[in-house]
């Protein structure tokens, strides 16, 4: 037996043993295979091995992704329903035909101080509302549009301070019924408390005339205004042409006059009318509450004695003008507006008064 064992075992032939410089490059080649598995063995081991679990790895991969997309999704929120703004040719842009602003409101100075802001910022920084003129659509004289592709909202001085300068026109461009753009109007008026009240009253008269609205009260109660004030303004508005040109200007018109001048109207319109063509024709610039008086019959235009204080507009060359006034008491006041007179000339009146004090 242990014959047969040792013949078998004699046929085996054993490998040659390996030289040093080959066993180094085996263990050299064994290690990097290591290195190379081990990481891939960590990523196989983490590998999801189900449906879900793969589904879960993804989310938790794309998760910076999903975050930055929400909060842009909040960022963008606060744009909802913002209407968007546009520069606009002014010269596409109509009044409103509910446009409410007297032409005196386009050259006084607190329009000047606009236009001149609007034209240092190269068009107006604020913009005004505009919708889009629809087909055929009348203006109140009965005309259509004609060229304009929008009418505005509010915003008219703007509008004509930048069709002045020739800058475009920052808009809002919104779709607004009759209804809505008169009540838009009206209440960006208010907020902005800038309407005189004859002015204010001016656009009450015409909406209801229009029929925008069945009623007075109607009317104040779609405004959310208190129906007295609504009263007074239209009260204003239908005051006879003649007595609102006696005054300088009907932005002048105050709405605490409504009532004497709505009484004095009523209880004898004909010596109203009178009075006021009498101080239109006088050519006297009178402040407002001066007239008011003289409409009510509580002062008289004509100087009839010493005793009655007396207004006296002097007029001098480009419009240069002062006004001379004389009390009950006698007093003489000579006003001058701001800028007229220049250095020299000051000090000319002032030694043409010391002549006139020297005198016997």
């Amino acid at each position: 037996m242990s014959k047969k064992l040792a013949a078998k075992a004699s046929l085996i032939q054993m490998p040659p043993p390996p030289s040093l410089a080959a066993a180094a490059a085996a263990a050299a080649a064994a290690a990097a295979a290591a290195a190379v598995a081990a990481p891939l063995a960590g990523v196989a081991e983490h590998r999801p091995k189900t449906a879900p679990g793969s589904m879960a790895h993804f989310m938790a991969s794309q998760s910076t992704a999903v975050k930055e997309a929400e909060a842009l999704r909040e960022r963008l929120k606060a744009f909802d329903g913002a209407t968007p703004v546009r520069p606009l040719d002014p010269a596409t842009v109509r009044p409103s035909r509910w446009a409410n602003r007297h032409e005196a409101s386009f050259s006084d100075a607190t329009f000047e101080v606009l236009k001149a802001e609007i034209e240092a910022a190269g068009g107006n920084v604020q913009p005004v509302s505009v919708r889009p003129v629809r087909p055929a659509s009348p203006l109140l004289n009965g005309s259509t549009a004609g060229g304009a592709a929008y009418e505005l909202v509010f915003g008219h001085r703007r509008h004509r301070a930048c069709l002045a300068l020739g800058l475009p026109l920052l808009a809002m461009v919104t779709e607004l019924d009759d209804r809505e753009l008169f009540e838009t109007m009206e209440r960006e008026n208010r907020a902005r408390k800038n309407l005189s009240a004859w002015e204010q009253g001016g656009m009450y008269k015409r909406a209801l005339d229009e029929g925008l609205y069945p009623s007075q009260r109607k009317l104040s109660e779609s405004l959310g205004v208190d129906v007295a004030l609504v009263s007074k303004s239209l009260s204003l508005a239908r005051l006879p042409d003649a007595v609102v040109k006696a005054f300088a200007s009907p932005l002048e018109i105050q709405f605490r006059w409504a009532q004497p001048l709505a009484e004095a109207l009523q209880k004898d319109p004909d010596a109203l009318i009178s009075r006021a063509q009498h101080v239109q024709q006088s050519g006297l610039s009178l402040p407002a509450p001066k007239v008011l008086a003289m409409l009510l019959g509580a002062a008289e235009p004509a100087v009839l004695n010493r005793s009655t204080p007396d207004h006296r507009v002097i007029q001098g060359a480009a419009g240069r003008q002062a006004l001379m006034t004389r009390d009950a008491r006698g007093r003489v006041l000579v006003k001058f507006a701001a800028g007229v007179l220049s250095d020299a000339e000051e000090s000319a009146l002032a030694a043409a008064i010391e002549r006139i004090l020297q005198r016997r």
